[in-house]
């Protein structure tokens, strides 16, 4: 089980990809490694390697999985900017979201030379694209595959696959410049996040700036608006407590209530010297127990996700 078990974190990146959740990516490689293990006395060392062949049943478990599921997406995706006030809509399940993956769940290697893959703007136009056509740029794009490694693990050819990447290429919408995240800038915004100092987080902001809160599909863009908001929520921002972690290639803050209940993960994006964006994921008791770095942040015990 050693042998396939060294793959879990590289099966583990690319299922999030594929799928925009951490937790069934962890289901799909569980699933993958399972399978492989039932099946590895057929294994044949001479027609493949183990690595493409786990990857070739992870893929497939992917394309069962995304058969007939609903795309997930981020609140900009699926509805207008809204304007400050207290209406801010209905929650949306689970499934609706692409949600961040912690850092250490992944191979630190790739992250190390394909940082940008797995930011969260990129995972989120990858849902755009069929499953198939996602696999494709996935394996070729980001895992550098070859056309005829591709199409030998889809069981395609490869004039198949090299016209499913010019389709996928077409299609993925864009997702801005890909510049590595300010983490000074980063820095300075938690430091007037936590001292709740509205002008200086609002100055840090890039003037078409971006907030959002999963699980509700209000987002607001501009500066001003988001001003508004800030000035006028009495919420848990005020004394909060953020604790450092890491997840999708860049720095996150779990976000806790001054007597230690966890309430949200933050997401920061930067972009030319200012703050691009803001995610807040709201639905903390599900996210935290993901990340080591929140278990002894609180009196509050954080119970496993499985």
């Amino acid at each position: 089980m050693d042998e396939l078990e060294r793959h879990r974190a590289e099966l583990t990146g690319y299922c999030y990809r594929m799928l925009g959740s951490p937790f069934e990516a962890e289901d799909a490689v569980q699933e993958t490694l399972v399978k492989a293990w039932r099946h590895l006395a057929a294994f044949d060392e001479s027609r493949a390697s183990i690595r493409t062949w786990l990857f070739r049943i992870a893929t497939n478990v992917c394309l069962d999985m995304l058969r007939g599921a609903r795309r997930r997406a981020r609140p900009v995706d699926l509805a207008p900017a809204a304007r400050p006030g207290p209406d801010i809509g209905a929650p949306l399940p689970e499934t609706a979201w692409v949600l961040p993956i912690p850092d250490a769940l992944l191979d630190p290697a790739e992250l190390a030379v394909s940082r940008e893959s797995v930011r969260l703007a990129f995972v989120a136009a990858l849902q755009h694209l069929p499953p198939r056509q996602r696999a494709v740029l996935i394996l070729r794009e980001v895992l550098k595959w070859s056309a005829a490694e591709t199409a030998a693990l889809l069981g395609a050819s490869v004039a198949a696959v090299n016209s499913a990447l010019q389709r996928a290429r077409a299609a993925l919408p864009a997702t801005g410049p890909a510049e590595p995240v300010d983490e000074a800038l980063v820095a300075r915004y938690v430091d007037a996040f936590q001292r709740h100092d509205v002008d200086r987080l609002v100055a840090l902001l890039h003037e078409d700036a971006t907030t959002s809160m999963p699980p509700f599909t209000w987002w607001l863009r501009g500066r001003e608006h988001i001003r508004a908001v800030l000035l006028h929520s009495d919420a848990p921002c005020r004394d909060a407590r953020l604790v450092p972690a890491r997840a999708n290639g860049s720095p996150v803050f779990g976000q806790f209530h001054p007597d230690g209940r966890p309430f949200a993960l933050l997401m920061v994006e930067t972009r030319s010297g200012l703050v691009s964006g803001t995610t807040t994921f709201l639905d903390a008791e599900r996210i935290f127990p993901l990340f080591d770095e929140f278990r002894a942040a609180g009196p509050y015990t954080l119970h496993g996700h499985h």
